[in-house]
């Protein structure tokens, strides 16, 4: 039997053979191991490359109608053209629009499911004590869209045709004005418990689901008044079916003219909801980049524009990081007013 000075003594090709062994298999690894840190990469680049390679899904949190769905699909029809691809509109309603947001978080991160954003998550993070997400973190912004105040409406049988009118009228009649809202913890609803507590009024607040079944009882009389953006509601005042009262921007709006502005009576008053697109979280930063310049390009296109402005929307051009910082601004704000206003989801 050797010793391990007899190995080294008398088969010094096998220290040789064997340290040459090991540098070969050493090299073969390492090229390995970098072929693989850069597979993700080249993956990811291919995948951008062929972007959208099948029909992109938008999902809307929200029942058909509203002006998340309306914004959608003046979305989605130019990004169509654009990129050669069908942009399918979902709709996904549910509480606090948890249902379609927390089924793009479960989907697949490579751009082929989009979300429809508005002010919503960002109130439902604090409103419900169980989500099974966190918006924040899961959902990659991409892009913004526009920013739309609320219009005060009444249905054209209340006694009050003015905003202090029906102020005098909720303040010698609490509890007789019902507010319809699109649903707990949307912007309706926070727009109007915003005014309830500035105004100091009482309105006796019932969530829909959705804006398009709350406008229609609403119309029919069997609530007396709401909040809604001119997206959902500008036809109806035009139309004489519905009247408004005053719009939550600071100046008057160019499609409604007339119609004043809440911060005329009560000072200070202001709100606004707003409308972006996401995306699950890890879908790479080359399709999210090429989703934000199509999008920002169209909100230039003055055809956009102009249908932007004549629902009462402007244009909310926000890079990726802008529309992030955005939404966790948003998320910090609705956080304190529910805390403060004691507001719960039944």
């Amino acid at each position: 039997m050797f010793t391990s000075e007899h190995r080294t003594t008398y088969a010094p090709h096998l220290v040789i053979r064997q340290t040459t062994s090991m540098t070969l298999a050493r090299r073969s690894f390492l090229r390995f191991a970098a072929g693989v840190a850069v597979f993700p990469t080249v993956s990811r680049l291919a995948m951008a490359q062929t972007y959208p390679s099948s029909p992109v899904r938008v999902i809307v949190s929200f029942a058909a109608g509203g002006p998340t769905d309306i914004l959608a699909r003046l979305v989605r029809q130019h990004l169509s053209q654009l990129l050669g691809q069908q942009f399918v509109i979902e709709i996904k309603p549910g509480p606090g629009g948890n249902i379609g947001a927390e089924s793009v978080v479960r989907a697949e991160p490579d751009g082929h499911t989009l979300l429809m954003i508005d002010a919503t998550p960002t109130i439902s993070a604090t409103l419900y004590d169980k989500i099974n997400f966190n918006f924040v973190r899961d959902i990659a912004p991409i892009a913004g869209v526009a920013r739309v105040p609320q219009v005060i409406l009444v249905h054209p049988s209340v006694p009050a045709k003015t905003l202090p009118e029906l102020i005098t009228y909720t303040k010698a009649n609490p509890g007789k004005i019902n507010m319809a809202s699109a649903g707990i913890g949307t912007p309706p609803h926070m727009a109007g418990e915003l005014f309830k507590l500035e105004a100091g009024i009482n309105l006796v607040h019932v969530p829909y689901r959705g804006t398009g079944a709350a406008i229609a009882d609403l119309l029919s009389g069997q609530v007396q008044m709401s909040f809604f953006g001119p997206v959902a509601s500008v036809g109806y005042i035009k139309s004489g079916k519905l009247l408004a009262l005053a719009v939550t921007s600071p100046k008057r709006l160019d499609v409604l003219p007339e119609v004043p502005s809440v911060s005329e009576f009560v000072p200070g008053f202001e709100f606004f909801s707003w409308f972006g697109i996401g995306a699950p979280r890890n879908t790479p930063k080359e399709i999210i980049e090429l989703l934000n310049r199509e999008i920002t390009a169209s909100l230039g296109d003055p055809k956009i524009k102009a249908r932007l402005l004549e629902l009462g929307a402007t244009t909310l051009a926000l890079s990726a990081a802008e529309f992030g910082q955005l939404i966790k601004d948003e998320t910090e704000k609705w956080a304190r007013v529910i805390r403060v206003a004691n507001i719960r989801a039944e």
